[in-house]
């Protein structure tokens, strides 16, 4: 009995650098980050986001289509607050409705600072699958360009939010919420940073 040989998994990765100047309130920044939940409702869609805990949320990425099969990831998400600073990462993930694949993996490196003149932060993005038998006939250069551009887009659309949706609701935050003595500890530690 001849033995298939087994398809060797595609890995692809995009990253992404965010510089955003805040004009307003900025020294606010490190407390409004505190806020993981509307944080994250800020940067990704709430709708598509589930709380699973404290720190601990599920997203399921908006589908997408790639050589007419329909690819709907889901992501668990653990997020952290230490020093002025969110990170997020990927703890796991799998793909719905699309059972020709097991051993899909996507990871999710981010990382976003309060800085005294705004946001900073990197995002790193990365997939590993191996292709069903579907995309056989399709150059493997082609399905890896394909991969990183759909990861490019994925982090570019995040990055336009950050700089829409989350100075946005950055600024509603500021109005909304009185300066806590805590933040104001925070400021003035910050400022005897510089």
């Amino acid at each position: 009995m001849t033995r298939q040989p087994q398809a060797m998994p595609l890995a692809f990765q995009a990253s992404q650098n965010l510089n955003l100047p805040v004009r307003q309130n900025a020294e606010r920044l490190p407390a409004y980050l505190l806020e993981q939940d509307r944080v994250l409702a800020a940067l990704l869609e709430w709708e598509k986001l589930t709380p699973l805990g404290e720190g601990r949320f599920s997203y399921a990425v908006t589908s997408l289509k790639v050589f007419q099969l329909q690819i709907n990831p889901v992501v668990s998400l653990k997020v952290d607050n230490c020093d002025g600073k969110l990170s997020i990462r990927a703890t796991d993930s799998e793909l719905k409705g699309l059972d020709l694949v097991d051993d899909f993996d996507l990871g999710l490196e981010a990382i976003m600072e309060a800085t005294p003149k705004g946001l900073e932060g990197e995002a790193l993005l990365s997939v590993s699958v191996t292709p069903p038998a579907l995309l056989k006939l399709i150059p493997k250069g082609v399905l890896k360009s394909t991969g990183q551009s759909i990861l490019s887009g994925i982090l570019l659309g995040i990055k336009t939010r950050v700089g829409q949706q989350l100075v946005k609701d950055f600024s509603q935050w500021c109005q909304e919420t009185p300066i806590s003595s805590s933040e104001a500890a925070i400021n003035s530690k910050q400022l005897g940073e510089e």
